[in-house]
């Protein structure tokens, strides 16, 4: 965040990845969702995007380069963002992303410190998308899971901006690579607060999720995170696939809001409004002396 002046700051950030689904127009949805997410996250609106692209030219064809960007600039128009270039180099694999400049006030803005006990968690999104996208992958999932986590990942997070705007929240994650509770933990020792989750709140994105994790199915990444979340999460009758689900890497995953117990049923009516994908209340900002996290059920 760089703060222009009394009543406005700019947002910048970057992110890019290789395809997680086969589809080039869904890819590139999904990668400039997952860009553009940063800047909701900390309550701001997206102003301009740049293209990061890098293409193995003999492996990948020019129309599947153009699916690709088509795919980014139609979620890039829909946040009312400006397109204003771009770059790309020959690569390996593919690479797709944006870089974005956003807006935000500095007296609004939404950070990952400002937590405060009695706050009520709130999730946007439910989890599961490093699970099915591994399943993709490995041609385990359905179609019509498929097609629902394709959806999930492409709908843009602009929930953040709108709840910053009201004033009806100060902290807040979008839930990506690190997992729930890797980013539930960097709220926590950010704010100075421990947490508790009920993690039968906690929404799937479906019952088939539990099946993937049965077969195995579990991104590399995931599992790292579990091992990351075992010494400050105190895990009370949790079963592993649950720890599993907690920790799962999330692509374009929704938002973790910190909202002050009194201001809750606005939020809750807002993301309603938003239409976004759930609107889960699955625990709290406790006191703690430590970075703490109790997930029971």
């Amino acid at each position: 965040m760089y703060r222009l002046d009394r009543n406005r700051a700019l947002v910048q950030t970057t992110d890019f990845f290789t395809p997680i689904v086969d589809n080039a127009f869904a890819y590139g949805q999904i990668a400039a969702a997952n860009a553009l997410s940063d800047v909701y996250a900390m309550g701001g609106r997206p102003l301009t995007a740049l293209n990061i692209m890098g293409i193995p030219a003999d492996l990948i064809p020019p129309r599947v380069v153009n699916a690709i960007l088509r795919g980014g600039a139609a979620k890039i128009k829909e946040a009312k963002c400006v397109l204003i270039g771009g770059h790309t180099i020959r690569n390996p694999e593919p690479i797709y992303g944006l870089a974005v400049t956003g807006m935000v006030s500095p007296r609004k803005m939404l950070t990952n410190a400002q937590a405060r006990a009695g706050d009520v968690l709130v999730l946007t999104k439910p989890l599961g998308t490093g699970i099915i996208t591994t399943g993709i992958k490995r041609g385990l999932t359905s179609q019509s899971l498929e097609r629902r986590v394709i959806s999930l990942m492409s709908q843009l997070n602009v929930a953040g901006a709108e709840i910053a705007e009201r004033g009806l929240a100060k902290a807040a994650v979008d839930v990506t690579g690190f997992g729930l509770l890797g980013h539930l933990d960097a709220i926590c020792r950010a704010s100075g607060v421990g947490a508790t989750i009920h993690v039968t709140h906690v929404p799937a994105i479906g019952r088939e999720v539990f099946d993937l994790i049965a077969s195995g199915c579990v991104p590399g990444g995931s599992r790292d995170n579990l091992a990351y979340a075992n010494p400050f999460t105190a895990w009370q009758g949790v079963s592993e696939a649950q720890k599993t689900l907690l920790t799962d890497a999330q692509t374009s995953g929704g938002l973790l809001l910190s909202v002050p117990r009194k201001k809750l049923s606005a939020v809750l009516r807002l993301l309603k409004r938003l239409d976004t994908p759930c609107a889960a209340v699955i625990g709290e900002i406790v006191r703690s002396s430590k970075s703490k996290i109790s997930v029971s059920l």
